[in-house]
C-alpha cells in the first residue's frame, strides 16, 4: 500500500503534461489522447522507504517518474534481493501488470521521495484497444526491459566486478537517477545490482576513491571520473 503524504500542487497539470510527452510512450500521442490520460493520472508525493507494490501483488496501476526514484528488486529466501534496476526521474515501471492484469513480478520501493503520477489500468486500456500503436509502444517498453535484464544476467556470467560495477555506475550516471555527478544509491544496493557481495564492492569503490575515480558518500557517491570508468568496461569485455 502506498503511503501518499499529500497531492502535488496545483501545478500538476503542467507537470504531467511535462513527464508523460517526454516519454517514447506517449511522445506520439495526439492531444486528445494525451490530455485524457492526464485528466486520469493522479500526482502523487511519496516517502523515501515505501513499499509501492510487493511481488504478486494484484497489479492495476502504471508508474510514472516525476522526480526522485525508485528501486525495482526481487526478494531472495535467504533475505538477500536481486536489484533489477532503478527507475528514473521521465521514466515508467509497472508495465508488465499493466499489460495483463496479472500479479506484480518484483518488488518496487522508493530510494528517495518521489512525485510519481499513477495511471489506473482501467483508464488505460480503452486506450489501447482504441489505438493499436499505443499497444506496440507497450511491446517495446516491455522488450526494452527484458533485453536489459538479459544483458545484466549476461555480465554476472562473463564479466569480472569491476567491469561489471563500472557498468552500472557508468548507466547510473548518464541516466536521470543522478544528480549532476551525484548517484542516489546504496553500496548494498549496487551490490546486489551487480551479484556481488557488499564487501567486495565496498573494497573496490574504496579503491577507486583513493584513485580520485569517485567519491564516496553515506547513501550516494559522486562520480569524478565517468571517462576512465567508461574506459575500464571495455578493458574488461
Amino acid at each position: 500500500m502506498v503511503a501518499v503524504t499529500r497531492r502535488h500542487p496545483s501545478a500538476q497539470l503542467i507537470d504531467k503534461h511535462k513527464v508523460l510527452s517526454s516519454h517514447p510512450l506517449f511522445g506520439n500521442f495526439s492531444t486528445s489522447m494525451l490530455e485524457r490520460i492526464i485528466l486520469r493520472a493522479v500526482a502523487r508525493n511519496v516517502k523515501k522507504g515505501t513499499v509501492l507494490f510487493r511481488r504478486g501483488d494484484a497489479g492495476t496501476n502504471l508508474y510514472a517518474v516525476f522526480s526522485g526514484s525508485v528501486r525495482i528488486s526481487v526478494p531472495s529466501m535467504q533475505g538477500q534481493d536481486a536489484v533489477f534496476n532503478v527507475i528514473p526521474p521521465g521514466e515508467l515501471f509497472g508495465e508488465i501488470a499493466l499489460l495483463d492484469g496479472g500479479a506484480r513480478t518484483a518488488d518496487a520501493v522508493t530510494l528517495e521521495n518521489c512525485v510519481l503520477l499513477v495511471i489506473e489500468r482501467r483508464d488505460f486500456v480503452p486506450l489501447v484497444r482504441e489505438n493499436p500503436d499505443v499497444a506496440m509502444k507497450l511491446i517495446e517498453l516491455v522488450c526494452s526491459r527484458l533485453r536489459k535484464t538479459s544483458e545484466q544476467v549476461e555480465d554476472m556470467v562473463f564479466l569480472g566486478l569491476p567491469g561489471r560495477l563500472a557498468k552500472i555506475l557508468v548507466r547510473l550516471h548518464s541516466g536521470r537517477v543522478s544528480k549532476a555527478n551525484t548517484i542516489l544509491i546504496t553500496q548494498r544496493d549496487l551490490s546486489q545490482m551487480i551479484g556481488a557481495s557488499r564487501e567486495s564492492t565496498n573494497k573496490l569503490l574504496r579503491e577507486w576513491q583513493r584513485r580520485g575515480w569517485l567519491k564516496l558518500q553515506r547513501g550516494s557517491l559522486d562520480i569524478v571520473a565517468p571517462k576512465v570508468l567508461a574506459d575500464l568496461i571495455s578493458e574488461h569485455t
